[in-house]
């Protein structure tokens, strides 16, 4: 953890490589820090619904991971209370990156936003979706065992 009470890149990456989902589905935290997270994951054939783009449980989780771990890094550990999203185009591209910003950050109640970019062939990032989630912070991440 930072100095602060929110937690940096490397603790990030290894409450993200502690989920079994966001394992699953390969997700990279590329930054985090100051109220802001970036997610990527590559396109597999298998996270396709049936019309051929992203399915919008795949949607869903970056926008939420995104926005989670970008509320993390200002107040630690959150979980959501409520989460919308609205999906603008066909979410289609050889890779996906979801970029989180915190846009209120309190002490009972953290509001963040995302959106998330779908890359083509030439690496060229285009708008599919964006999120918004309320968080609640929590003394610690959840964890089975």
């Amino acid at each position: 953890m930072s100095t602060t009470d929110g937690f940096d890149l490397p603790a990030l990456k290894a409450v993200n490589s502690s989920a079994a989902f966001n394992r699953m589905a390969e997700f990279e935290v590329v930054e985090a820090g100051n109220g802001a997270a970036t997610i990527r994951m590559s396109w597999r054939d298998e996270f396709a619904q049936y019309s051929g783009h992203l399915h919008a449980g795949l949607i869903a989780a970056l926008l939420d991971t995104a926005c989670g771990f970008a509320a993390a890094t200002l107040v630690g550990a959150v979980t959501a209370s409520h989460f919308s999203m609205n999906c603008l185009k066909p979410a289609i591209g050889s890779h996906f990156v979801a970029t989180g910003t915190t846009v209120r950050a309190g002490r009972r109640q953290v509001f963040a936003r995302a959106e998330l970019f779908a890359a083509d062939a030439r690496g060229k990032l285009s708008l599919v979706a964006t999120g918004e989630t309320v968080l609640v912070p929590a003394s610690e991440p959840a964890r089975k065992g």
